[in-house]
């Protein structure tokens, strides 16, 4: 039996934090769809630089080339938004579950004067094709520059962003599924973000979710 849900948010979803539904969409807890996590890398204005860490992305090509689409970023809050409008450069880095513990610091060294990436515990790199820094200790390096960005909506707070990517640094490791590979506990992380009940408003805690291949 499906249950048919308007657009109105469920009677049993009581908010577990301060403004939730104003931060995330009543639907993301709903639906529970997974998504993988990565860390958004640019210089901030003091040459400084920054990591965001971030889910709500997806990726797509055709000929003319491969891009990167990430929603929900924050127009007001953090330096990246700035950071990309400034530069038109940004890099997407992928963590494994060995280094995770410091990307979730990144979320509390957030601040203008730091290093956002060495404060974290975490090495700054280089990029090849672009004026933004990769962490090296992610298994994946995907060097983005700005094709656009407007808002998720007319007077959201958030934004969407489509990067083209212009170079690409994978450890040799996870080529192979028989070394560590891309796929289950050693590769890409999946963000499963507290997926709600809408019957009683049960909860699940947040998570990490990992891709198995079969």
């Amino acid at each position: 039996m499906k249950h048919e849900f308007e657009n109105k948010k469920p009677e049993a979803f009581a908010t577990t934090w301060e403004g939730q539904y104003e931060v995330f969409n009543w639907a993301e807890y709903l639906i529970g769809i997974p998504m993988p996590i990565l860390l958004i890398t640019t210089y901030k204005e003091n040459g400084l630089p920054n990591a965001c860490l971030h889910s709500w992305s997806s990726f797509s090509g055709e000929e003319g080339g491969h891009f990167c689409i990430m929603g929900g970023i924050p127009i007001e809050y953090g330096h990246t938004i700035k950071d990309i409008t400034r530069n038109k450069e940004f890099c997407i880095n992928f963590p494994s579950r060995e280094i995770w513990e410091k990307c979730y610091k990144t979320i509390e060294n957030n601040k203008f004067e730091l290093d956002e990436i060495v404060e974290s515990g975490l090495t700054a790199e280089e990029a090849i094709s672009i004026n933004a820094p990769r962490i090296k200790e992610c298994f994946l390096n995907l060097e983005c520059t700005l094709e656009w960005i407007k808002p998720l909506y007319e007077g959201s707070k958030c934004c969407i962003i489509c990067g083209r990517i212009k170079h690409i640094a994978m450890d040799d490791e996870y080529f192979d599924e028989n070394k560590k590979g891309r796929y289950g506990e050693s590769g890409f992380i999946m963000n499963i973000h507290s997926p709600k009940n809408p019957l009683t408003g049960e909860s699940l805690d947040d998570k990490l979710g990992f891709v198995e291949y079969k």
